[in-house]
């Protein structure tokens, strides 16, 4: 049963409804049949997720039943404040009540202005210093489009260099730089992880391999990859399964493109404002990218995307790239009170810290349950990975610079250079080590089951990863200790009925034991 507390430290306001709750319910029911019958079979989330919000705060929902859950899917990282956020609330009241008009194209405004003003402010320093700013369509898919756009113009080519398990949008030219495309105009590339990675190594040396291979591809003159106008990357893979790309690594890749004049695009729509426990998840290395696109959190829970890059690739003519609604003047209200909320309060800080202990946490629940196979991420963006249990697949053979089952990462693994590696032939022998056996095989049906168990408790987790058999937290920035703990303790029942075969759709586990709690998440 979903719980129907308010979440901890938490108040639900505005609530006035006395029906009955059999009212609710049927009213609940209704609206969802409808739902089904009127809207495409294109609905994703509706189909995991069967409630019917009404009214939300913070961290909590409350569904038309009545029922309230702790929510930490918040609108796939839309919510760095989380629901109805008092400041957020009170910028959008402040640009109804002016009369200002709400839909002005690319027009200049004071409400314009402040958002760029303090989107300025927080950008990487050898950015903010020589950047310009598209306001392109609504949407992140919009910004990678403009990107695309963008490079091609200022370099005269064509084609774009992107990474295996990549997602950048809906539309068409960000859907052939995503994963699950092919294009000819795309080529991929491999991108590092400690868990599955595609070299059979992990760490160092796998994001090693990996950089060798992007610069083997753009030099080998019979790569069939020529001189690209882009690359794009994420710094965390999201929707990819919560992948932390290592510092070093990032590096690596910013000389490699700066090396070979190739702009690099930084995807910072689901890792920005704070997220992963920095500003923008490219402070972390401190790289300077070319480009930046952003959404999400960027406009406080309201539709804005923008563009920011290097002002000489600047060759755009009027009207090159633009779009009806770029000049959302509520979002921009709303998107500048969220980021100098998340600055002015060290919310960043507190991203990195309580990530790092909530990580922590779930790495002792993948200890005590066999059917966790990793836990990785980079403050308050988490993922959980579920695989088949043991006897059911090849099990993973730990070595050092190889990542152990729940060991994670957070992204900040260093690799050698080259010369520190020792050449060619460690490399060599890394790639003979990497004939050990894989991790046991991602199990989708399980991370189904954790996200149904999830629920009936009354906590909201997304799905990601290759194979959505990754379990996804992206809680706001504003969740408290009390908070983080009660998500913490519901994963953990939830992860513990479904190993043991005890909740709906759960195949038999590998618990080893502990309380219903499974371990440091700390059971009831």
């Amino acid at each position: 049963m979903a719980v129907t507390e308010t979440a901890p430290g938490e108040a639900m306001t505005g609530h006035t409804s006395v029906e009955h709750p059999s009212a609710t319910r049927a009213a609940h029911e209704g609206i969802l049949r409808r739902q089904s019958a009127r809207e495409s079979a294109a609905r994703t989330y509706a189909r995991a997720l069967p409630i019917v919000p009404v009214r939300a705060r913070g961290l909590t929902i409350e569904g038309a039943d009545g029922r309230r859950y702790l929510d930490c899917l918040s609108g796939a990282g839309t919510l760095a404040l989380g629901h109805n956020h008092p400041v957020v609330l009170e910028a959008i009241r402040k640009v109804l009540d002016s009369g200002a008009p709400l839909h002005v194209l690319d027009l200049a405004t004071p409400v314009k202005d402040a958002f760029t003003t303090e989107l300025f402010r927080t950008l990487p320093p050898g950015l903010a210093d020589h950047a310009r700013v598209q306001f392109c369509g609504p949407a992140g898919t919009d910004a990678v489009e403009a990107a695309f756009t963008l490079v091609r113009a200022a370099t005269g080519r064509n084609g774009l260099l992107a990474f295996a398990g990549a997602y950048h949008g809906m539309t068409s030219g960000a859907l052939e730089a995503s994963g699950d495309a092919l294009d000819v105009r795309v080529a991929r590339l491999p991108y590092p992880q400690e868990y599955r990675c595609p070299f059979r190594i992990g760490g160092r040396l796998g994001a090693e391999l990996s950089a060798r291979w992007t610069e083997s591809v753009l030099d080998d003159p019979k790569s069939g990859v020529p001189l690209p106008a882009g690359m794009i990357l994420e710094p965390v893979q999201g929707e990819g399964g919560v992948l932390p790309a290592p510092d070093e690594w990032m590096r690596r890749i910013r000389q490699i493109t700066a090396d070979r004049s190739i702009p690099l695009i930084v995807d910072e729509v689901q890792t920005g404002v704070g997220r992963t426990g920095a500003f923008w998840a490219v402070d972390h290395s401190g790289i300077t990218p070319d480009v930046m696109v952003l959404s999400k959190a960027i406009g406080g829970s309201l539709p804005l995307a923008v563009v920011v890059y290097r002002d000489d690739l600047d060759v755009w003519e009027p009207g090159a790239h633009a779009g009806t609604f770029r000049g959302n003047q509520l979002a921009m209200a709303a998107g500048t009170a969220t980021m100098a909320y998340v600055r002015e309060n060290a919310l960043t800080e507190r991203a990195a810290t309580l990530g790092a202990r909530m990580l922590d946490q779930l790495r002792g629940l993948g200890r005590d349950f066999t059917v966790i196979g990793d836990v990785r991420g980079r403050g308050l963006m988490i993922g959980v990975e579920m695989v088949e249990p043991e006897g059911r697949g090849p099990a993973r053979t730990g070595e050092s610079g190889e990542s152990g089952g729940a060991g994670g990462s957070d992204g900040s693994g260093e690799l050698g250079s080259p010369v520190g590696l020792g050449g060619a032939g460690v490399v060599e022998a890394a790639v003979m080590r990497g004939t050990a056996p894989s991790p046991r095989p991602a199990s989708p049906e399980l991370a189904a089951a954790v996200q149904r168990e999830c629920l009936r408790r009354g906590l909201i987790v997304e799905l990601g990863g290759r194979h959505a058999s990754v379990v996804r937290l992206l809680p706001p920035l504003t969740i408290t200790d009390e908070q983080a703990t009660a998500v913490l303790d519901r994963l953990a029942d939830a992860v513990a009925a479904v190993a043991r075969g005890g909740g709906p759709g759960g195949g038999p586990g590998g618990g080893s034991g502990g309380a219903s709690g499974g371990g440091s998440c700390g059971g009831r």
